[in-house]
């Protein structure tokens, strides 16, 4: 089920309604209990990495997958990215398979010993750091510098999946996008585990020439963090007059596109949305609509192209 976040999550500090939910995260923490106990799998015949998050929405790890197929492609290891099958999560599966060599599977098991079977020398999970059954070589958490966690309590009272304390555990964290806070983000991450590595990243406008400064634009999508969307375009000079957001991975309808068409011919706007979003469009609703695309860039890449390579070898 896609639903929009709702906007108490990402408060400084919990309020009444994060307050009235508490009672509601003692399953999700039952539930992470008994993850964390269960017998895990360690592979001996691949290396596997997983790129995830334990705040719930947009934090860049998709992009990431993408970025990390390319690296270890070009230090010459065999790869690979995977993806658990959801029903309502097609248009990354499907951005996946434009981008990389990937599998999708029902059972994320059955993925690692499908890459094993193909002579894959590494696999990359898109998503996938709740999955305690598998005993990743590398597991890398991704957060958005501006959302951080949030509020910092667990689903449904705020938007973490996990506790923060959790980072002890983890290998990587990526810091996402802009924001002034980042020292301050790192300082809290380094007193849960002073042995992480960290690292910032950001997008960069790969088809910027292909968009007209002098015209208005509406602009829609359906992702985890529309606002970021939005944001990279007003950096870069680019007027939107109008934004419709979707609820995450959307799938959209006829009379959807026909609304944002209409829209735009009021306003005398072009149309653009994301490549995530324009994936999933038909080639009759996608005629007069244009998609940005975006490639994420590491701010110390080659620090982090050489981390990888140590821990693949």
């Amino acid at each position: 089920m896609n639903f929009k976040k709702p906007e108490f999550w990402d408060l400084k500090k919990p309020n009444i309604f994060s307050y009235l939910l508490l009672p509601l995260t003692i399953p999700i923490i039952i539930n992470n209990f008994f993850l964390n106990i269960q017998k895990k799998y360690k592979f001996s015949k691949i290396k596997t990495i997983c790129i995830g998050n334990i705040y719930l929405g947009g934090t860049g790890k998709t992009p990431l997958t993408i970025k990390l197929f390319n690296i270890i492609k070009k230090i010459g290891f065999d790869v690979t990215t995977a993806k658990k099958f959801y029903s309502n999560q097609i248009d990354e599966q499907n951005l996946l398979k434009a981008k990389t060599k990937t599998i999708v599977s029902k059972r994320r098991l059955d993925a690692i010993n499908q890459a094993v079977n193909n002579s894959n020398q590494v696999i990359i999970f898109d998503d996938g750091l709740q999955e305690k059954k598998i005993d990743y070589d590398l597991k890398i958490v991704c957060f958005k510098k501006k959302s951080w966690i949030g509020n910092g309590q667990l689903i449904p009272s705020g938007p973490l999946r996990e506790k923060i304390e959790n980072l002890r555990n983890y290998d990587i964290v990526f810091l996402n996008g802009k924001d002034d806070k980042a020292e301050n983000i790192k300082e809290i991450i380094y007193k849960l585990n002073p042995k992480i590595e960290i690292f910032e990243s950001d997008y960069e406008i790969q088809n910027l020439n292909e968009l007209d400064i002098n015209s208005n634009y509406l602009i829609f999508s359906g992702i985890g963090d529309p606002s970021s969307f939005k944001e990279i375009l007003l950096e870069n000079n680019i007027s939107v007059v109008k934004e419709i957001v979707f609820p995450d991975h959307h799938r959209y309808k006829k009379k959807d596109i026909e609304n944002i068409i209409q829209e735009s011919k009021k306003l005398n706007a072009k149309i653009l949305t994301t490549e995530k979003d324009f994936i999933k469009l038909s080639d009759d609703d996608a005629r007069n609509i244009n998609f940005l695309k975006i490639e994420l860039k590491i701010v110390e890449e080659e620090q982090f192209i050489n981390l990888i390579n140590d821990k693949l070898n």
